[in-house]
């Protein structure tokens, strides 16, 4: 009899044992699967948030893409000038004239850099169709870059001083001096130019805002531009 019993106590505790082990295999399973619910909703959110970031994106390269953004043009006078700095926010404006060699030097990597910072308008001005512009910005010395942003020029690149003196510099460096003015998005060092493409002797300057006194225009390796 007491053998029955102490049988019957232990089919029991099995029994209860079995029960509670149930219980929190299925408390656990719940859990898991709330877990990968959860999860599943997460990345759900995240693809929702990705997808509305590449959505604004692309209606932001459309927009700065009917502003003439991504491409490097001429503008054919000082008026057009003040019309094409106003609706963007980030504009180099390159002051030129033909028989200026540098110009065609540095015309060819501003249209290479056009194409890459879409966040940037890239025009081109003829300093004989702009005498009031010029004067207004003090340009003697060609080629020069003015650097726009809000409206309001904040910097400017004279001749090839700021690209390491020479005919031969690299667009990336180029692509450094506009991104020391922040007038383009640079992912590079800010620190010192990039050494790609560099011949030995390059020679940099300090990079600082540069105003040219004076009337006139001057090449740049005919002219002292300090």
């Amino acid at each position: 009899m007491a053998s029955q019993s102490m049988e019957i106590v232990a089919k029991a505790l099995e029994q209860q044992v079995l029960q509670s082990a149930r219980i929190v295999e299925e408390q656990l399973d719940a859990k898991l699967d709330k877990l990968e619910r959860l999860d599943e909703d997460d990345l759900e959110r995240l693809k929702e948030r990705r997808l509305e970031t590449l959505k604004k994106a692309q209606k932001q390269k459309q927009e700065w893409m009917s502003k003439g953004h991504g491409e490097y043009r001429e503008i054919p006078s000082e008026k057009d000038f003040f019309a094409e700095v106003k609706e963007s926010k980030n504009v180099v404006c390159h002051f030129y004239r033909d028989s200026t060699f540098r110009c065609r030097i540095l015309d060819k990597h501003l249209a290479i850099v056009a194409k890459k910072h879409l966040e940037t308008k890239f025009i081109k001005l003829n300093v004989e169709k702009a005498p009031f512009l010029t004067e207004r910005l003090r340009i003697k010395v060609l080629p020069t870059l003015a650097l726009v942003k809000d409206g309001k020029t904040k910097d400017f690149v004279v001749g090839f001083t700021d690209l390491g003196n020479t005919d031969e510099f690299p667009t990336e460096v180029l692509e450094w001096r506009l991104g020391c003015s922040d007038i383009i998005n640079y992912s590079g060092n800010l620190l010192g130019p990039p050494a790609i493409g560099q011949k030995q002797g390059s020679k940099f300057t300090k990079v600082e805002k540069k105003t040219i006194r004076g009337k006139g225009y001057d090449s740049d390796s005919e002219s002292d531009e300090d």
